[in-house]
């Protein structure tokens, strides 16, 4: 049997799509599957020991120039792959327009996807023969993908154990270990501090207040600063240097070296971002806190995965502005934070702190 995922956006939402691969591997052995997603995604998914093939689309370009010879050439190109692979099943799992047209075009007979109260374009049901409806128990975004998934074969997902997975190469790992070697401490926590949505944020002084709780309680504690642009940067050079030498900047990296870097560290403390989905994935544990979205709809669920939600009665709002953002900002405790990181860096087996 050959199957097609179509998921092809955002980063975040990939991940939180991988377990679908596990549970094809585990209900039909020997499947063949392959992914079609965004070109500026693909790396989250190259050498995927479960995935034949990784199919990339360029819409970000090709609306720039739609009628150019490259833009035909490109289209006319993912048009064949997709059709002369004959897929036996094809699951939509992004549920917009976009998503769909991919689906139509592979020409597959059997395209299964979400039902009009759960797809985000409506215009999406008109490329899909399977309309799959959500249960309650489907609140996570995971278990939605995995609803629409384990239709096709009549069961239920929840029976089974699940699993993610992202793969590294040798040179991968080896270069995140040397990022490791030059710091004094044992116990590595890296810090996301940015997010794309303002209202996801936590402020930089209680960041910084956080370092400093845990660096004068956990002597071998080293903390790590990630970022993804300059305005990320320019915070994260500030941190690092009111820290001194138990803090590290990291340079830009590249996105395997990254998700090798993080399979390496003992936490990854962030807000609904990135980089806490990519540990949840790979087993490092995280310490995640949530202001506009929902952490029992986004958040780790791992034994090893603590999320905090805000308090406020208007949290969960899915606003990327906000007339209360500081307010709510406040509402994440910094006491909070540094009692979810304490408690997992005090059951690191060795006890290294």
């Amino acid at each position: 049997m050959r199957i097609l995922i179509v998921k092809l956006s955002a980063l975040g939402d990939i991940i939180h799509a991988l377990p679908v691969l596990d549970y094809l591997r585990q209900a039909v052995p020997g499947t063949e599957i392959d992914w079609v997603l965004e070109e500026q995604n693909r790396t989250i998914l190259e050498g995927h020991p479960l995935i034949r093939e990784v199919v990339c689309i360029k819409t970000r370009s090709w609306r720039k120039s739609p009628l150019s010879a490259t833009t035909r050439r490109e289209v006319g190109a993912v048009i064949r792959r997709l059709r002369s692979a004959s897929y036996d099943l094809v699951f939509d799992l992004q549920g917009n327009t976009k998503s769909g047209i991919v689906t139509a075009l592979t020409g597959a007979s059997q395209r299964y996807g979400f039902d009009r109260d759960a797809v985000r374009e409506s215009l999406n049901l008109a490329f899909t023969n399977h309309k799959v409806p959500l249960r309650p128990e489907d609140f996570h975004i995971s278990s939605r993908s995995l609803r629409v998934v384990s239709s096709a074969f009549g069961e239920n997902y929840s029976s089974y154990s699940l699993k993610s997975h992202i793969e590294t190469s040798d040179e991968d790992n080896q270069r995140a270990r040397k990022l490791l070697e030059n710091n004094s401490g044992s116990v590595h926590l890296l810090f996301h501090t940015g997010t794309t949505w303002e209202t996801k944020k936590w402020s930089v002084d209680a960041w910084f207040e956080l370092a400093q709780q845990l660096l004068e309680n956990f002597p071998q504690v080293n903390i790590l600063f990630s970022w993804g642009n300059e305005q990320e940067l320019n915070e994260v050079q500030t941190l690092a240097s009111k820290l001194g030498e138990r803090s590290q900047l990291l340079p830009r990296l590249d996105l395997k070296t990254f998700c090798a870097l993080i399979k390496q560290v003992d936490v990854v403390v962030g807000g609904d971002t990135g980089p806490i989905h990519i540990a949840a994935a790979t087993g490092t544990p995280t310490v995640s806190f949530y202001r506009a979205t929902d952490a029992r709809r986004n958040g780790p669920r791992g034994a090893s995965d603590i999320t905090i939600q805000s308090g406020m009665s208007c949290s969960i709002c899915l606003n990327r502005t906000c007339p209360r953002d500081d307010e709510c900002r406040q509402s994440i405790r910094t006491d909070d934070i540094f009692g979810a990181v304490e408690s997992v860096i005090r059951s690191i087996p060795d006890h290294r702190c």
